[in-house]
């Protein structure tokens, strides 16, 4: 899959002078220093391929570099003329790794940035990348710490896209490219330090431990955190100061106020933003000195940033300094929400014993029985009032490199219970904050997150079940909002899972696992069967009237060999008639198990010997038409064994097989009419016979005769309607297996069969015996006289 490949001059001219610019740049830099970099030379994708890139960004990274070279580019108006099943994309995403083709919507969501103007990977009012482009020769993309947050990004390869990505393939034709990706990761070198060039410093908050008072209702904690009054002013020569506070346990919520202390003309606004430094056009929130404290509820575990701004200076030399404090509420001891009166359970991941995916494994509440997957809620659920309804919450981690898994959760009850799930990263989800959610009768509609929902009578009761595919690494909370716990009659069950495939992968097909080109995150993902296809094995691609009709064509086509194995054993070629009856038997032995009727052997067995036989079905014939000597035929034929057992071993199904089998069978020809011809008495006496010394004219004369001779050789030696015939069937086949597709694949392998058998029948009926009456010298008049004498 990989092999060398150098660099154009005018490309390595572009590296020099990029690498010489970035020491200059260095030299006038202090502060910024590359921290890592991560390398992928050479990613040689088939069609239907896909893989991913791991990178990882430092909490302390200012900016990351990526570099993508391929061997094709695509620019709009030709990605419009592509299928989707054709066109290479790179995607990236943070988090987890990208599926773009879950829908038609979503991929064109990811797409939409570069068909409407062509740009490339940006971000617009949002620190959560994920797009989509297709491949272009050089593609540079710089982002930097005021656009993305630090963390896990995943760069996603594909070389085609739609349902038929997964589904299994008897051929995989198309077009292959080669994709070079060069990453680097630029840090400042103080940890307080930000900016592109890491020239701004970044003010940490001194924060202690608040006891609760009367300000607080009973149960919760609080932390608040403030500036320096020594360094909290700002003027017209530096008007903006950036701090940050970094929560380390699940908040309740967060509230931020700012004071002026001195001033001499102006406004503070102050913009925050989770894990991303905020600007004045990309923020989470906002608020303005003198206005209410900016009060966020159920915040994320994490880093957050405040940049404050002053603006609209009265006097030429003014100055306003202020005082900034920032509470953090939180519970503790198995409580969470405003109030401290829901319940939060943490749960502790289970591996399965012999998984079949790494990571493969149930979640259950810490110190209680592991023997069942499953665990009952009744005696965990919140019991905060008889009437109003209530939140549950449970706290699981996904561990490092799980994140291609699928998280599944299950919430079964018997009773008409109502309940609601909802989930967020980081962070307590409720109803109106929340990253995905499901109930009994809708869900966040997010391409991933998949519900199957339903509330189908008492009987049944409520089937909640949610997957969310590839999630992330780290702590997820989900929330289960439900009635109180001391109105619910019936026994509700969970079930935690993390998972490989979605539902099996709809029991058309297996669940297999991969691991991307970083070697850190193994991902999961569907082979589907013939039939169907898509990230779930769920789309039905050949009907189950097509897949009978394809099966027929293609295992009743190879009746064709019956055509050349009939007629080698009415001459007596036994070894033919051999080589023609086998080749057509693990031809159809091969398709029977390609389709799924039956396999008698294992599939790469069947088809190593249907390529295998019919290649040497091929060549076979054309080194007949030379009726040598078996013992030369037998030393064609063992060249010819090596030979196309080597193309059905390492690329049975490359469409240029046919070109090379043709090209190796007139070289046996070739050599097999040499040895014939050498060997026939005619030539002999004609060598013998040659003066040098002879006129010139008579010398011209003799080589006319000679290949006047020939001809008439060649036209005794076949039968010539029968040779035309066959090369216009050998052309039909040539024709069938280059325009071979995975969607149309059937109808011209089983064209193959016909036309290459019947190719091989009409050569047969050509070729004469061979004759030992040869004129392919002239004859000397004295000769003739003295035999006539």
């Amino acid at each position: 899959m990989m092999d060398s490949w150098h660099l154009s001059p005018s490309t390595e001219l572009i590296l020099i002078v990029f690498v010489l610019f970035a020491g200059f740049v260095s030299s006038q830099n202090q502060y910024e220093s590359l921290q890592s970099s991560y390398s992928q030379h050479d990613l040689w994708l088939r069609p239907y391929e896909w893989t991913y890139l791991r990178v990882e960004l430092p909490l302390w990274f200012s900016s990351v570099t990526m570099n993508f070279l391929s061997d094709t580019n695509i620019d709009r108006d030709e990605m419009r003329d592509l299928s989707k099943s054709e066109l290479p994309v790179l995607c990236l995403k943070d988090g987890n790794p990208l599926i773009p083709d879950l829908s038609d919507a979503y991929l064109n969501s990811l797409l939409m940035r570069f068909r409407t103007n062509g740009s490339v990977f940006g971000v617009n009012n949002s620190s959560h990348l994920e797009q989509c482009v297709p491949f272009q020769t050089n593609l540079t993309v710089v982002l930097t710490r005021e656009q993305i947050s630090p963390g896990v990004w995943y760069v996603g390869y594909f070389n085609g896209l739609g349902p038929e990505r997964t589904q299994s393939k008897m051929i995989s034709r198309g077009k292959s490219y080669k994709v070079t990706t060069n990453i680097y990761v630029s840090g400042c070198s103080v940890s307080t330090s930000w900016g592109s060039a890491c020239n701004q410093t970044m003010y940490t908050l001194s924060c202690m431990q608040s006891y609760t008072n009367g300000s607080l209702q009973p149960g919760l904690k609080s932390i608040v955190c403030s500036n320096s009054n020594d360094s909290s002013c700002l003027n017209q020569g530096g008007s903006s100061k950036l701090y940050y506070i970094d929560i380390s346990t699940m908040p309740s919520q967060f509230n931020i106020s700012l004071k002026t202390t001195s001033s001499s003309g102006g406004i503070l606004i102050g913009y925050v933003r989770y894990d991303v430094v905020p600007s004045g056009d990309e923020y989470d929130y906002s608020m303005q000195i003198g206005g209410p404290p900016l009060i966020v509820d159920f915040p994320r575990v994490g880093r957050w940033y405040i940049i404050v701004q002053a603006v609209n200076f009265t006097g030429l030399n003014g100055t306003i300094c202020f005082s900034m404090d920032w509470q953090v509420v939180g519970c503790g001891n198995g409580k969470a929400g405003t109030n401290c009166s829901w319940d939060a359970l943490a749960l502790q991941r289970i591996p399965k014993r012999k998984p079949s995916i790494p990571f493969d494994s149930y979640y259950l509440p810490k110190d209680g029985p592991t023997d069942s997957a499953t665990f009952p809620l009744i005696n965990l659920l919140s019991n905060y009032s008889d009437n109003q309804e209530s939140y549950t919450f449970f706290f699981l981690d996904i561990p490092a490199g799980a994140a291609g898994s699928i998280i599944h959760v299950q919430v079964k009850s018997i009773g008409q219970d109502n309940f609601e799930l909802y989930s967020k990263f980081r962070g307590l989800p409720l109803n109106d904050t929340w990253d995905y959610y499901a109930t009994s009768k809708n869900n966040s509609g997010n391409p991933v997150l998949l519900s199957s929902n339903g509330t189908t009578g008492a009987a049944t009761g409520v089937n909640l079940e949610i997957f969310m595919l590839y999630a992330r690494e780290g702590t997820w909370c989900f929330g289960l909002k439900h009635p109180s716990a001391k109105v619910i009659k019936s026994q509700p069950l969970m079930y935690v899972s993390l998972v490989g495939c979605y539902k099996g992968c709809s029991n058309h097909g297996s669940c297999k696992y991969s691991v991307d080109e970083s070697g850190l995150t193994f991902y999961s993902y569907c082979a589907c069967d013939r039939d169907h296809g898509a990230f779930d094995c769920s789309e039905e691609i050949v009907s189950p009237k097509g897949h009978v009709r394809q099966s027929i064509f293609l295992i009743a086509s190879n009746a064709a060999a019956i055509l050349p194995a009939y007629w080698a054993i009415r001459q007596k070629a036994f070894a033919e008639w051999i080589l023609y009856t086998s080749s057509g038997i693990s031809s159809a032995l091969y398709h029977a198990c390609d389709v799924g009727t039956w396999c008698i052997l294992s599939f790469r067995v069947l088809q190593f010997l249907d390529f295998w036989l019919s290649f040497m079905a091929v060549v076979s014939t054309f080194v007949f038409m030379a009726t040598i000597d078996e013992s030369s035929k037998r030393a064609i034929h063992a060249g010819v064994f090596i030979l196309t057992a080597l193309l059905a071993a390492t690329g049975a199904t490359r469409a240029s097989n046919i070109g090379i089998v043709i090209a190796i069978g007139s070289l046996g020809l070739l050599i097999g009419w040499l040895l014939e011809f050498n060997q026939a008495r005619r030539l002999v006496h004609w060598s013998q016979r040659i003066n040098f010394q002879f006129h010139l004219l008579n010398q011209w004369e003799n080589i006319r005769s000679m290949l006047l001779n020939l001809l008439d050789a060649l036209k005794k030696r076949f039968r010539w309607g029968f040779l035309v015939l066959g090369f216009v069937f050998l052309a039909f086949a040539g024709t069938s297996w280059k325009l071979e597709s995975n969607r149309d694949y059937w109808i011209w392998h089983s064209l193959w069969h016909i036309t290459i058998y019947t190719s091989s029948f009409f050569f047969l009926c050509s070729t004469r015996a061979n004759m030992n009456n040869y004129e392919l010298a002239p004859q000397d008049s004295s000769s003739r006289d003295t035999g006539e004498s």
